[in-house]
């Protein structure tokens, strides 16, 4: 089974990933990874954070000669900031100094609630850990499965819907490599030039303002073959996966599937897709993956790409939104949790917009769950091996 463990501290010393159950032969180099580390560190209205981190892996297990030997991947990302913290973040000593030490949690964030589940009266055993630092070990998993998937014909895309009221409304057939490109370019990933300016000027309003702001991004999975999950349990079933995955992210509350919320205004002559059979209208791939040739196909995609758990062979839609960040230089109210007396939270380093980062995080995780799902269908302990088996599975669709 594929699945990956993150451990590190914000200002500790280094993010730590062990991915176990990729399989062998996959080749694989750090600038894979790294490529996708500094998208991550990317878009318009981050925080100082940026200008001292420039994130590198080191790959120190599972790989040898540039290829996966099927044993667990190590992957390591230093933190260049532990320098400034290492008396703060020690792993060994006494107990931290008052400068260290943290007593008053900020609203919207982890150290209250975390404070009182584990019973710790600094509050930075749990900030350390809560903050979207963390998302940097998961995007060198994802970029890993980004590796496996590619073999497969299959494409992980994402870009910004929207950013504090400000939208880019795509055209459904738009081709989602093309909307990619175009977002790559955007300085807040949104494909439209036009909405990309008028986003800017809202961050920078905000800024002045000492506030912060959300928004909504799309992941879209193309070159999926039908059958990844499956409707026979309820953990089984690959929406919810995804769901859960994205969910996972640092300040994300709400996560779609296709038309998403829209569902429930709509009838349902208007929300499930016909089928057809022959040649689909987006079949641009020939060869031995999928799509292949004349197919069961949709001419909508309001499901998303999952029906009853599973793919249908369509692009898997995902759209998530994002809160504003809470850590606000214009400071909201809080209570000590030491003298029980209030006070306006402090902001130690924050980003007025995190949601371009917040994309390329989620592209990581939907890449390993569709890799994870990918693996429990065709799976094998090689890439040959698994080749094989799909090139199996594609030749039965093909005669269906």
């Amino acid at each position: 089974m594929l699945r990956y463990l993150t451990s590190g501290e914000s200002h500790g010393k280094s993010l730590v990933t062990i991915v176990e159950g990729m399989p062998s032969g996959l080749g694989v180099g750090a600038d894979d990874i790294d490529r996708d580390l500094a998208r991550r560190q990317g878009g318009y209205g981050r925080g100082g954070r940026q200008s001292i981190e420039r994130d590198k892996v080191d790959i120190t297990s599972g790989v040898r000669h540039g290829s996966t030997l099927g044993s667990p991947v190590s992957l390591v990302i230093r933190n260049r900031d532990w320098e400034n913290w290492k008396g703060v973040m020690a792993v060994e000593g006494g107990r931290a100094g008052s400068a260290g030490r943290v007593t008053r949690p900020r609203p919207g964030h982890a150290d209250l609630p975390g404070a009182l589940k584990y019973s710790c009266r600094d509050m930075r055993n749990i900030l350390e850990r809560s903050s979207a630092r963390e998302t940097a070990a998961r995007v060198a998993a994802g970029a890993l499965a980004k590796r496996l998937l590619d073999e497969f014909g299959i494409r992980v895309f994402s870009w910004v819907v929207e950013i504090g009221g400000v939208r880019f409304n795509r055209d459904e057939v738009a081709d989602p490599e093309v909307l990619f490109g175009l977002a790559e370019e955007s300085e807040v990933r949104c494909p439209d030039a036009a909405v990309t300016g008028r986003i800017k000027r809202r961050i920078d309003r905000l800024a002045k303002a000492g506030d912060s702001i959300g928004g909504v991004f799309e992941v879209v999975v193309t070159g999926v073959p039908p059958g990844l999950g499956s409707h026979v349990q309820w953990d089984r079933k690959l929406d919810a996966r995804l769901a859960m995955s994205v969910m996972s992210i640092q300040a994300i509350k709400a996560v779609e599937i296709g038309a998403g919320f829209m569902v429930g205004s709509l009838p349902g002559s208007k929300v499930h897709d016909e089928i057809f059979y022959g040649e689909a209208a987006d079949t641009r791939r020939e060869g031995p993956y999928w799509p292949l040739g004349r197919r069961f196909y949709r001419r909508t995609n309001n499901a998303g790409g999952i029906e009853g758990g599973m793919s249908n062979g369509e692009h898997v839609v995902v759209r998530a939104a994002m809160k504003p960040i809470p850590t606000l230089y214009k400071p909201l109210r809080s209570v000590d949790i030491v003298t029980k007396e209030g006070f306006e939270a402090s902001v130690e380093r924050s980003d007025v917009c995190a949601v371009p980062a917040a994309s390329v995080v989620a592209e990581a995780v939907v890449a390993f769950e569709m890799a994870r799902a990918f693996l429990e269908k065709f799976g094998g302990d090689s890439v040959r091996e698994i080749k094989r088996n799909y090139k199996g599975y594609l030749r039965q669709l093909k005669t269906f």
